[in-house]
């Protein structure tokens, strides 16, 4: 079957995560993703942090499925050329090296527009291109401080806390592909391709944007609220669930605005004489009473796994969520059927199950393969860009252009 994005070509300068994850989507969605790296090294993604010397690591497999790998030295004049031969032939140019490293390899939009009037490229950066911070570097916990999502995060009285997911990153990834998919189809009607540009710290604060509402209202930033629901009423939390362990917890919430809902949580938890009580059925009873209300809550779920808490509430019609930690994630049955925990094989480390496309297209449908060997496709690339053989392979090979 067809895929969305089938016959675009990708030129793949990304490395760690807020590039790889935007090309990832792209080649999820069909785009033929081909990642350019240098030669012997690759993408430091590769070494960050792999449990196993000379194999890639799960960090980089995980960001760079789908995708295809060739080897060339951009800073050889060859190596330079035969890159400026395949953005000719290509649709998009992604990358988020440091700032103006692209400029100094001579190899700045200028340049690529020139070789293709068409070429999008877009450009991941920590702070963007322009603004007094544009020179900064930045990783994903430094977009996450400066954003505002970690003076968002913690509990009342605690200091600022990173969020686990690497939304820096990884939302900034998705932003990307996002202004990309935009930008060809904007081809479509001009015939011209353009700059894709995204900040890490724009993205975060994007993410931000309905937590600012306590300072639209008072000029004072959020107090920390920890997993309570700004403005939710009780219940809003997590409540402790059988066996007691450090992940056996449920986040149940009861939406103030719809009585139905708490009233069916009393049903559930074997409490229906409080349905309809004046006191337990008014929204501000229960905030201002919100120990006394949670502990009636809590000595129901500690009875119960988080599963059959989450369960029981779900089909009552209550939101509920089993606070999963990856073996959880991994095990679970929906995601499977989903196909959003995946099997691939990889080609060093046998068959893994990991995560799939979260997005799901019916005339697109996504299959999952595993990701590249440093160079591994540098034959059959460069036949199809060039037209070289064995013997021009192993030409560039000595001369360490590939």
């Amino acid at each position: 079957m067809a895929k969305a994005l089938d016959g675009i070509k990708v030129i793949d300068l990304t490395q760690f995560e807020a590039g790889t994850s935007c090309t990832e989507a792209l080649a999820w969605l069909g785009a033929d993703v081909i990642k350019v790296e240098e030669p012997k090294a690759g993408d430091p993604g590769r070494r960050s942090r792999t449990d196993i010397p000379g194999v890639d690591s799960f960090y980089f497999i995980v960001l760079n499925l789908n995708k295809r790998s060739v080897t060339l030295n951009l800073r050889s004049e060859e190596g330079k050329s035969m890159f400026l031969d395949m953005v000719r032939q290509g649709d998009i140019v992604a990358e988020n090296m440091a700032p103006g490293a692209m400029e100094r390899l001579g190899l700045g939009y200028d340049v690529l527009k020139e070789v293709n009037p068409r070429i999008i490229m877009a450009r991941i950066k920590g702070f963007g291109m322009t603004g007094p911070y544009a020179d900064y570097k930045a990783f994903d916990m430094i977009a996450q401080a400066m954003g505002g999502a970690m003076t968002m995060t913690g509990f009342p009285g605690s200091p600022p806390l990173k969020p686990g997911p690497t939304i820096g990153d990884t939302g900034t990834g998705l932003h990307a592909a996002i202004g990309i998919l935009g930008a060809l189809w904007q081809r479509q009607t001009t015939g011209q391709g353009q700059v894709v540009e995204v900040s890490m710290q724009d993205c975060i604060v994007n993410f931000c944007r309905p937590r600012l509402r306590s300072y639209y209202e008072t000029g004072e930033p959020l107090d920390r609220p920890g997993n309570h629901v700004v403005g939710g009423g009780v219940p809003a939390d997590i409540y402790k669930c059988m066996p007691g362990g450090a992940d056996d917890y449920c986040f149940i919430y009861a939406q103030p605005v719809r009585p139905r809902m708490w009233d069916a949580l009393l049903e559930v938890i074997g409490r229906e004489d409080l349905v309809g009580d004046p006191n337990y059925s008014d929204p501000k009873w229960r905030q201002e009473h919100e120990q006394e209300v949670n502990e009636m809550i809590e000595a129901w779920t500690t009875q119960r796994t988080k599963f059959e808490v989450m369960n029981l509430m779900g089909a009552a019609g209550v939101p509920a969520g089993a606070t999963m930690n990856a073996v959880d994630l991994h095990q679970d049955e929906h995601l499977r059927q989903r196909g959003m925990i995946t099997e691939v094989e990889h080609q060093k480390r046998g068959t893994l199950n990991l995560p799939g496309s979260p997005i799901k297209l019916s005339e697109s449908p996504v299959e999952v393969t595993t990701s590249p060997l440093l160079g591994e496709h540098n034959a059959e690339v460069y036949r199809d860009f060039f037209g070289y053989g064995e013997e021009e392979l192993a030409r560039l090979k000595e001369e360490e252009v590939i």
